[in-house]
């Protein structure tokens, strides 16, 4: 009898991971503790099964975004989340974490998208923008005006644009390649600088949302004496592949435009006209030279693609804009990760074969053949090593 009730001790204590996958959505910028789903319900477990079960929630990445509430089975926030903040540019949210059943040591997928709330308003990186123009500018002439940034998604993001001002003036927004808005300033009528000479316009950016928010830009337009040539870029589109690991202050690539004008009307100096918020901390641009340069270490596995718009610009304020696109390639300088999930802490000599001992979970940061691990158990050892869900074994 002693020796059938070991036996059923071990074969409650063997153990195997099952494939699963939970699904949930919760709106972004809930409080802390906010329920975002009833695990144990949608698992089939009973409330008074749950202590028995032992069951955690491992969040991937650095930050606990998840608990699993212990009495009642539900899974909550853990921190108040940023939807903006953990993806940007990404379309559809998704955080991913795992639910371990130590008591069946069985193993769950989790995933939770992340819905956009109307939380941010468009705004200009710079609200207030200053054009020269010549009163022989003819009429119909258009001018690239700075594109707003509402990092919400869908119905809440930039919508559309409206221009304040006078009868000089209209608006015009080009569909960019991405199908972004590009604003640009048109001259509607002849400008006279002795009749008027300065003009005074309100750029309003509006998403969205219900109801709408809206973000403002100035420009003050003043009227001068002649600049017909603008510059023009050697080509439209520059791209450069780059190591992670290269050193700060490299030369990434040097943009170049000519301006056939004379004097300062054919100087031309080079700016950012439109990045993203991290790309204008990794990379300095250089206005007199045109080098684009390594401001801070890259990081693949953070950002592995950066697009910057730079703008060349002569003394009267005619202007071409160059896509510059800079991919980021992989460097193998992370190590594998091994960490043990849960783990038996013995075993008896007579327990039966395929037994499960441990769950082990392997982890690289890199790509491709960077981060392909390979396991394997060194030594004789009466055990083997079995792949069971995505990077277990």
């Amino acid at each position: 009898r002693r020796q059938i009730f070991l036996l059923l001790g071990l074969l409650l204590v063997a153990w195997e991971t099952t494939r699963g996958q939970l699904r949930y959505s919760v709106p972004e910028e809930m409080p802390k503790g906010s329920f975002v789903g009833d695990v144990a319900k949608d698992l089939g477990f009973q409330i008074l099964e749950l202590s028995d079960r032992g069951m955690r929630i491992l969040n991937k990445g650095r930050t606990q975004y998840f608990a699993l509430h212990g009495k009642t089975g539900h899974l909550v926030t853990a921190e108040r989340i940023d939807r903006e903040q953990l993806c940007r540019m990404v379309e559809k949210c998704v955080l991913r974490c795992e639910l371990i059943v130590e008591g069946q040591m069985q193993v769950y997928g989790i995933e939770v998208e992340i819905t956009d709330i109307n939380d941010n308003a468009p705004s200009f990186r710079e609200t207030q923008k200053d054009l020269r123009l010549s009163e022989t500018t003819a009429p119909g002439s258009r001018f690239p005006l700075a594109e707003a940034h509402d990092p919400d998604s869908g119905r809440n993001s930039l919508q559309r644009y409206e221009l304040s001002g006078d009868e000089h003036f209209s608006l015009a927004v080009q569909a960019g390649p991405g199908g972004d808005q590009r604003p640009e300033l048109v001259l509607a009528k002849a400008l006279d600088r002795e009749e008027a000479a300065f003009h005074e316009l309100l750029l309003r950016a509006m998403d969205g949302g219900d109801p709408a928010r809206t973000g403002t830009a100035r420009i003050r337009v003043t009227v001068l004496d002649a600049n017909d040539n603008a510059p023009v870029f050697s080509q439209a589109e520059y791209t450069v592949r780059v190591p992670e690991d290269v050193p700060v202050g490299s030369t990434l690539v040097t943009v170049m435009a000519k301006d056939t004008d004379e004097g300062l009307n054919g100087q031309v100096k080079y700016s950012i006209h439109k990045t993203s918020d991290r790309a204008s901390e990794l990379f300095y641009l250089d206005s007199e030279t045109g080098e684009i340069t390594v401001k801070e270490d890259l990081d693949f596995e953070e950002i592995s693609s950066h697009e910057l718009e730079v703008q060349a610009h002569d003394g009267g304020e005619l202007s071409d804009i160059a896509k510059v696109v800079i991919t980021v390639t992989d460097v193998n300088d992370n190590v594998p990760k091994i960490s043990v999930r849960s783990a038996l802490n013995e075993i008896s000599e007579d327990v039966p074969p395929e037994t499960v001992v441990a769950l082990l979970h392997v982890q690289d940061r890199d790509s491709g053949a960077n981060g392909d691990v390979h396991c394997s158990l060194g030594g004789d050892v009466p055990f083997r090593l079995e792949k069971s869900f995505d990077d277990y074994y």
